[in-house]
């Protein structure tokens, strides 16, 4: 395979992983990290070495542990049950299929959705399914940031 369709395979990785920050189907860190060891090994790890690598690489972990821990700490921070937290997941899922507006808004839908069948409670449910939300969107603010920040340093290692 040439060179110009290796360095081409390396940013579609970095654009795909870039637009799977904000689609939840899509793995966006570990495309954008993907790309990034790609293209460290296209050019023999010479511009683009170990190091940035390994940052990237543990930017990658933390996006995922951000996201994952942020939508829970917003649903527990409201007393969310477990049948919200479900619910949540389910809204995440279904929300796929609806697009941008399913990803964003079908987990608090969802959340507060289980948060009335497990306690018939119209605030309670309302609270609970807004807290997620908020913890989900801070958890993709984050994501985002992240996957810029691992972009920026790939490019600075590559023009410095």
């Amino acid at each position: 395979m040439s060179v110009t369709l290796l360095w081409l395979l390396s940013v579609a990785l970095i654009l795909v992983g870039l637009a799977g920050t904000v689609l939840p189907a899509l793995p966006g860190t570990a495309f954008v990290l993907g790309g990034i060891v790609l293209g460290a090994w296209i050019d023999d790890f010479s511009r683009v070495g170990a190091g940035v690598v390994a940052a990237s690489a543990v930017l990658a972990v933390l996006a995922w542990v951000l996201d994952y821990v942020a939508g829970l700490l917003g649903a527990r921070k409201a007393g969310a049950s477990r049948l919200a937290i479900i619910g949540a997941a389910v809204g995440t899922v279904v929300g796929l299929f609806m697009g941008l507006v399913g990803v964003l808004f079908m987990p608090l839908v969802g959340a507060a959705v289980g948060e009335w069948l497990s306690r018939r409670d119209h605030g309670q449910a309302v609270k609970v399914g807004v807290a997620t939300w908020l913890g989900i969107m801070v958890g993709m603010v984050s994501k985002v940031v992240i996957a810029f920040m691992m972009v920026g340093l790939f490019i600075a290692a590559l023009l410095i």
